[in-house]
């Protein structure tokens, strides 16, 4: 278990939570799914093999997360987006493998095009992407929507749903949804200039397979790389789960290693 204490970070007016392990680059960053935290299996599995090797790896819990403060009601993608931004630029130098979880995955791919537009796009060095839910809101949440969602909705600004993986249950806002909208990704091309290697369960029951296989669809045709692990589920968190990241990881971080520098 992680008994380290995270340095906490004041973006927008929110304290955010950051584990950053300093090493050599290409550095790696967590970026975590939604209701999730820097504590997860695969996040100290990830920090772990890190350390082992002197890699610099940098976590961070988004608001409303884990260690992190705010409101997670107050949540959206901008916002969880903007905090992942500040901390890449406060903790990270030279290049760097996004590793990225669920609705870190449509964070990750929001960054690469938020640090293209700065200029940045080269810090990232390759991205890993496990069972990833970019536009989740509009592509997964509205269309299950049923009459009684949608009217609380409205009414009071947010709807619960039971969760499989906590005893609270999930919590989606108007906000969250709403503002999902001005942050679609799978749109047109996604230009990442970058490897990327995706890994998807066939048995996630919470992004299906299809919704990795339409991604690939908005990534450009060389340097992608669509794993299907036939029996994973959404957590992707067994052991041989976990060795699979590792090692995609790895040939990521080796491969950007060997690429000269830009600039």
């Amino acid at each position: 278990m992680d008994k380290s204490q995270p340095i906490l970070v004041e973006v927008e007016g929110n304290m955010v939570a950051v584990r950053h392990r300093p090493g050599t680059a290409p550095g790696l960053v967590w970026l975590g799914g939604y209701r999730s935290d820097m504590k997860g299996t695969k996040a100290q599995a990830l920090d772990g093999w890190a350390e082992e090797r002197g890699v610099a790896c940098t976590r961070h819990d988004y608001s409303g997360h884990g260690e992190s403060g705010g409101a997670f009601e107050e949540g959206t993608i901008s916002r969880w987006l903007a905090e992942s931004l500040a901390v890449f630029r406060r903790f990270t130098e030279g290049k760097q493998i996004l590793v990225a979880s669920s609705m870190g995955a449509w964070i990750a791919l929001r960054m690469v095009q938020e640090l293209q537009k700065a200029g940045e796009g080269g810090r990232v060095g390759g991205i890993l992407l496990l069972a990833p839910a970019p536009d989740f809101t509009m592509e997964l949440v509205e269309p299950e929507l049923n009459e009684e969602q949608r009217e609380a909705l409205e009414r009071q600004g947010y709807f619960e749903e039971p969760s499989e993986y906590s005893p609270e249950p999930y919590i989606y806002t108007k906000a969250l949804i709403d503002d999902g909208r001005s942050n679609r990704v799978l749109e047109g091309i996604i230009d990442t200039h970058c490897p990327v290697h995706i890994l998807q369960g066939m048995a996630d029951p919470d992004v299906p397979y299809t919704h990795a296989l339409r991604l690939v669809e908005h990534l450009p045709a060389d340097d992608v790389t669509l794993s299907l692990v036939r029996d994973g589920d959404h957590r992707l968190s067994r052991p041989q789960d976990i060795d699979l990241m590792l090692r995609v990881a790895a040939a990521l971080v080796e491969r950007a290693r060997q690429t000269r520098p830009e600039g």
